[in-house]
């Protein structure tokens, strides 16, 4: 998300580093590459003007040309304003009344229904709400099928009224239902079109005024850009929704509609969609995401999502298993599972700071673990807990089952015989004579 953006930004600041002494001149030189840069990345020319002059002015303001070392501080400066621009604070979804009703609304092909999902998926495990999808979308074929899936997928409960076209009574009944299954949150997904017409706006609206939601979200696609942001316009102007969704963040390498919709609709972004597992959706922090923009990183997400994952019960088993040299390959799938359940390989990469510029030019698939899956259920179960009667020609047994080469066993082996020295290591005094170690590098 948002590459070509970062790549700009870093060429920008690039002009400063490259003078030994920093003048007007090129602060105004890098500020007209940082305007260029959000112009590039689809950020409406009015909004982009106004981020560079309020930069320049706190740049002047706070003596950036004379202080140490002014490059970091402008950076600094653009930084808090990317900030800014996309709201500042963190702001999370609205869960009063009983139920809470939150209704969804967006363009066709937003990526509504599927968001409906995620959330539903996220206030479940997340908040421990025990909640109703309503199928609102009575024309779309398949529209109510495909939200059924969705809740198939993540155990929540869909209600629908097939033959119903009035979405007003199936929506008013839906709650009648939550209240009487004891449901304390109802998400409902409303029909879409493929532009902003009437017909979708009255619709939306009488659904609105029947239900009295306790948060209304704009779902929009991030990789239609400013027409998102134009959109988002017109929604707001009938519907004064709370807040906006973003979806298809992890395809959008430009970021305009995150850059630009508050300024234009003075709403907070709430989530973001970050790919198509159930799991992928954040909430919005922008100061998060103004660190991922300059290729800061993202540290405090990347640890968020560990914590999610980590079983306290599985590392007291694994514990045990290091300290009696029994740490098999049974148990580094284990590991290589709970780093899947994290999100994809590429987005995590971009939260360690500096390693999302080290692999840009790096095409980290998806699929990444596929071939050490592979590697190791071809591996009977007595070479899984018993890594050391690998030989030779069960490597070449190995290699065949699972389609890899020798070369890959012997690189498998070889980062497993590591990562077992290292856990090994920290499982002793290791672990405390390394952090002295580093603290006395320190001081």
């Amino acid at each position: 998300m948002f590459q070509n953006l970062s790549e700009k930004l870093d060429k920008a600041f690039h002009v400063l580093k490259g003078h030994g002494k920093i003048t007007e001149v090129n602060v105004a030189e890098t500020l007209k590459e940082v305007r260029r840069a959000l112009i590039n990345a689809d950020v409406n020319y009015k909004i982009a003007k106004d981020f560079t002059k309020r930069v320049k002015e706190k740049a002047i303001g706070q003596d950036v040309l004379t202080t140490l070392n002014p490059g970091q501080l402008l950076v600094k400066i653009v930084k808090d304003e990317l900030t800014e621009l996309m709201g500042g604070e963190t702001v999370g979804v609205h869960l009063a009344g009983n139920p809470t009703v939150i209704l969804m609304s967006g363009l066709q092909g937003s990526g509504k229904t599927t968001f409906s999902g995620k959330l539903a998926n996220f206030l479940k495990t997340k908040k421990s709400k025990n909640v109703l999808l309503v199928g609102c979308d009575v024309y779309r074929p398949a529209a109510v099928n495909q939200l059924q899936i969705v809740g198939e997928q993540i155990g929540v409960e869909v209600y629908a009224e097939v033959g119903n076209q009035n979405p007003v009574e199936i929506s008013k009944n839906a709650l009648k239902h939550a209240k009487a299954t004891g449901k304390n949150t109802v998400i409902i997904d409303t029909a879409g079109r493929l532009a902003v017409d009437s017909e979708m706006m009255d619709e939306i609206s009488e659904i609105h005024k029947a239900v009295a939601p306790q948060e209304t979200l704009f779902v929009v696609d991030s990789m239609t850009g400013q027409d998102a942001v134009n959109t988002a316009k017109a929604f707001n102007d009938l519907l004064n929704f709370d807040g906006v969704v973003l979806t298809k963040l992890d395809g959008d390498t430009r970021g305009g509609a995150a850059l630009s919709i508050k300024s234009i609709v003075d709403k907070p972004i709430k989530f973001i969609g970050t790919g198509e597992k159930m799991e992928a959706i954040d909430v919005f922090h922008p100061d998060r995401m103004a660190d991922r923009i300059l290729g800061m990183g993202d540290v405090i997400s990347l640890v968020e999502r560990a914590q999610e994952q980590y079983d306290e019960e599985e590392a007291r088993k694994i514990q045990k298993k290091i300290a009696k040299n029994q740490f098999g390959f049974d148990d580094f799938l284990k590991q290589i599972q709970q780093i899947k359940k994290m999100g994809n390989v590429k987005d995590l990469m971009g939260m360690i700071p500096g390693a999302g510029k080290a692999m840009k030019d790096v095409d980290i698939d998806d699929d990444a673990f596929k071939g050490i899956e592979a590697i190791i259920h071809s591996m009977t179960p007595d070479e899984r807990s018993n890594p050391k009667t690998i030989n030779a020609s069960r490597k070449k047994r190995i290699a065949k089952g699972s389609g890899t080469s020798i070369q890959a066993i012997n690189q498998l082996m070889k980062q497993f015989n590591q990562m077992s020295k290292m856990m090994k290591m920290m499982q002793g005094g290791g672990g405390k004579k390394m952090m002295q170690m580093m603290k006395g590098m320190q001081s």
